[in-house]
This record gives structure tokens, C-alpha cells and sequence, in this order.
């Protein structure tokens, strides 16, 4: 009695469960379709790259875009949009955390958040992003999809774009930025009020020796170029 009592239970539990992941899927397709009809894709990424803070890829220093990559998506040369093991790793430790603090988010469906979504934490507007994202890998390129991340990303203190960022921080151009400023700015999207560097240079500070390690990690540099900096 009580195995079939068990058996029934989990079946109903899958039933919730299939009903409830297909009423997020539709709820998120919708919003993406709305998304892109209003406003589709290559109109957008025209749109980003008409501002007048907008620069290439070239006019930014290697350091930075290498840093951006290590810290917030080191496979992103690797995957289409999605990277399967980031989103598992973020399922675990919002599990643990029992919040939803990660998202497991790569760099194309944060470009797609920023492009058109909100940040409000909900599944539907995850399913949204990320049916963007598919998109835009499938209409750029790997470069292109980084240089438009780095000119729409937010940097903290009102600086959107990595040109007003690098002019407000330091008062020089993107190209012109060293190490220790390129990891330093790479870090602050990850919570822009938090670091933001008028108000919070100690946290800055903290989140620049993660990417200075990742960096490492992932080959980008060397332990005598990060000691430069963690030694500071």
C-alpha cells in the first residue's frame, strides 16, 4: 500500500512538474517573441553600435576583453549561447544557498538581457534571454557578440559602455588601460553598485584579485604578471 502510495505521488509530482516547465517555456517564448518583433535583433545591435560611446573591439585593451571572458565566461568560445555546466553549477549553489543569486548566465545571455529584458529574477525571462542568445550566436560572431557585451554593460557610478567606464575611472582610453585597471574594471559588472570604484574601492579591490586568479587559471597570464598586481 504504502509503494503504491509513493509510486502515485511521484507521478503526480512529474505531472506538476512537466505542466509547470511548460507553462514557464510558453510564458518565456512569449516574451521573447514579443522582444524581437517590436524590435528585432540586428535593428538593436545597429541601434547599440549608433551611440556615440560605442568603440570597436581594437580601440580596447587586450587585457580587459581577456579578463571579461576569464571571469564572467571562460567557455565562450566554446559553447552556442549556453553553457550547459555553468547552468548546472548555478542550479546547485542556488540550491544550497536556497536563493537565486546565480544564474549561470554566459556572456551572450547577459548581452541579450541587457539588449532587451529586465532584471527581475523570474524563469520566464531566463527562457527569454536564452532563446536570444541562441539567436545571436547564430547571427555573430564570437568577437562581435564581445564587443557589443563590453559597450552595453553596466560599470557602476553611471557609466554604461567600457569608453565612458575607462574616461570616468581613469581618464584615459580603453586601449590605453593596463592590467591592473583592465582586471580592476573587468570585475565590477558582476555587481556594479557593490564595486562601483567612487564608494567601494576595497570590494573593488577584493572581486579584481578573482579575475586576476582566473586569469591565471584559464592562461591568459602569467603568476609574475598577476604578482604585479596582487602584491600591490
Amino acid at each position: 500500500m504504502i509503494k503504491k502510495f509513493l509510486v502515485s505521488i511521484t507521478g503526480l509530482i512529474l505531472i506538476l512538474g512537466g505542466v509547470f516547465s511548460g507553462f514557464i517555456f510558453i510564458e518565456g517564448h512569449m516574451l521573447y517573441s514579443s522582444a524581437i518583433k517590436e524590435i528585432p535583433i540586428k535593428d538593436k545591435v545597429i541601434e547599440i553600435q549608433n551611440t556615440s560611446s560605442y568603440i570597436s573591439s581594437e580601440e580596447i585593451s587586450e587585457y580587459f576583453l581577456n579578463a571579461i571572458v576569464s571571469i564572467e565566461d571562460r567557455r565562450f568560445t566554446d559553447h552556442r549561447g549556453f553553457d550547459r555546466r555553468s547552468f548546472l553549477r548555478a542550479i546547485l549553489s542556488n540550491i544550497e544557498s536556497k536563493s537565486f543569486a546565480e544564474g549561470g548566465s554566459t556572456i551572450t545571455q547577459q548581452l541579450a538581457k541587457n539588449m532587451y529584458f529586465s532584471h527581475e529574477k523570474k524563469l520566464s525571462r531566463k527562457v527569454a534571454e536564452l532563446l536570444v542568445a541562441l539567436d545571436i550566436e547564430r547571427l555573430y560572431k564570437k568577437d562581435e557578440i564581445l564587443e557589443l557585451y563590453v559597450n552595453i554593460i553596466y560599470y557602476g557610478d553611471g557609466y554604461y559602455g567600457v569608453k565612458d567606464a575607462t574616461y570616468g575611472y581613469f581618464n584615459i582610453s580603453p586601449k590605453d588601460m593596463n592590467l591592473d585597471q583592465a582586471t580592476l574594471l573587468a570585475g565590477i559588472p558582476n555587481a556594479p553598485s557593490a564595486l562601483a570604484l567612487s564608494n567601494h574601492i576595497g570590494r573593488a579591490r577584493v572581486r579584481q584579485r578573482e579575475v586576476v586568479e582566473s586569469m591565471v587559471e584559464n592562461g591568459y597570464i602569467s603568476m609574475t604578471e598577476a604578482s604585479s598586481i596582487l602584491n600591490q
